[in-house]
């Protein structure tokens, strides 16, 4: 999970039909991404290791 920053574009593996979701923040092992199909979700990094798509340098 070390590659995925704020702004990283990923997807959680277990839960395709979320889409794609942007990185909002990460504070310890939290991180609040925004799925286009699910809206903020804040995901536990411990337990679900999110599918870095690309990253968005904006």
């Amino acid at each position: 999970m070390s590659l995925i920053e704020v702004g990283a574009l990923v997807r959680h593996p277990q839960m395709p039909d979320w889409g794609l979701g942007q990185v909002q923040s990460m504070i310890g092992h939290r991180v609040t991404v925004n799925f286009e199909d699910a809206g903020k979700v804040v995901i536990d990094a411990r337990i679900v290791e999110l599918e870095l798509v690309s990253f968005d340098h904006m």
